[in-house]
């Protein structure tokens, strides 16, 4: 199972001093947060897309680029890529040379964002975002599998002839997963494709979480990829941890009670019992992850949000400490022990590869 953390990005002053970084000191911020998850042995960074304030990622390539030179073995990863509004044929170039350049260390997660003014922004509808991702990520898949495409859609003008480089690594495309919180659409097309499947899992009760993954495994299992069980999921997540669990709420109570996402709503107390949202000590992490399970069955992929709301880069990297040090030794260990054999594990760039020799050494019977 791979663990990670993943970065929205926001620019949110600091409530208890009311000092607000500024966009340099964010983006030196993100990549600090980067490279010591790799340090504190964590498999996965993910980088949101924005392009509005208070959001400094608009470039994730750019970002992820800089940290594929930066770091050895950190699989770089996006929390979305918005397929509705960047080009398909600006995605498959930009994540195909980002993928030459970590030498395969690269899958990325498409979705539709959280933002409704970007669709105008990059000359697109709103009201047209489901079918925007479904036309867009069909070409997309084309472009990497494909080496000359002819393409007429409704939403670009045509192809004809076109040949996107550079090329995939070895001929096999960044693995993708389809990020969704709320569309049934959206685990729909996963399925279709045999793609993985992320659920946010920072916003909603665990009933709604626990719906949208049956409904990818159960169409999973519909297009014959495997069986439900054997489907690829993701899950989201918050966390803020200190060795007692009251130190820990007295600290995040003020990010909390402030942060632009959530803010001004229901007290901490009542938002942790709805949502995953967890603040406590690193046991009482560990046990509430341990839990996802008993709702969405087995999944590959954990990636916890650590630096929103403007907390202060001294206090993720704490965080990534008790992490690295505490949490996810003891949940690598849990999940492994508790995951059937038949259920695979995330894919990467090796085992794509590797799976895709197979079966091209398969003998045809005639």
């Amino acid at each position: 199972m791979q663990f990670g953390i993943f970065s929205v990005g926001d620019v949110t002053p600091d409530p208890t001093t009311g000092r607000a970084p500024s966009e340099a000191e964010r983006i030196q911020a993100m990549v600090a947060i980067a490279t010591a998850a790799e340090e504190v042995g964590l498999d996965v960074f993910a980088t949101g897309e924005h392009h509005n304030p208070p959001f400094v990622p608009s470039s994730p390539t750019t970002l992820l680029g800089y940290l594929a030179a930066r770091t050895e073995r950190l699989l770089l990863s996006t929390a979305t890529t918005l397929i509705t509004t960047n080009d398909p044929v600006k995605i498959a170039e930009d994540y195909a040379m980002l993928q030459h350049l970590a030498d395969g260390r690269v899958d990325l997660m498409l979705g539709r964002g959280n933002t409704g003014p970007v669709y105008p922004w990059f000359g697109q509808d709103i009201r047209d975002g489901i079918p925007l991702a479904v036309e867009n990520y069909a070409l997309l898949r084309r472009l990497w599998r494909e080496d000359v495409v002819d393409a007429d859609g409704r939403f670009r003008t045509p192809l004809q002839g076109f040949t996107s480089t550079p090329r995939p690594l070895d001929g096999v495309p960044p693995f993708v997963w389809h990020g969704s919180i709320r569309s049934p659409e959206i685990a729909e097309q996963a399925a279709y494709y045999g793609d993985g499947f992320f659920h946010n899992h920072i916003f909603w009760p665990a009933e709604h979480t626990r719906r949208m993954v049956q409904l990818y495994r159960r169409r999973f299992e519909h297009h014959g990829h495997g069986a439900a069980d054997q489907a690829i999921v993701g899950l989201g997540g918050q966390v803020y941890m200190r060795p007692r669990s009251q130190d820990a709420v007295a600290e995040f109570r003020p990010y909390f009670d402030n942060a632009p996402v959530y803010g001004g709503g229901s007290s901490l107390e009542d938002y942790m019992e709805l949502t995953p949202l967890t603040v406590g000590s690193p046991q009482q992490v560990i046990d509430r992850t341990l839990g996802f399970r008993d709702y969405v069955g087995d999944y590959q992929r954990q990636l916890f949000l650590l630096d929103h709301a403007g907390l202060p880069l001294k206090a993720v990297l704490e965080q990534l400490d008790l992490l690295g040090g505490q949490v996810v030794p003891v949940l690598r260990r849990e999940f492994a022990a508790l995951k059937p054999a038949h259920v695979p594990d995330a894919p990467t760039h090796a085992s794509l590869t590797a799976a895709r020799e197979t079966d091209e050494e398969e003998p045809r019977v005639a």
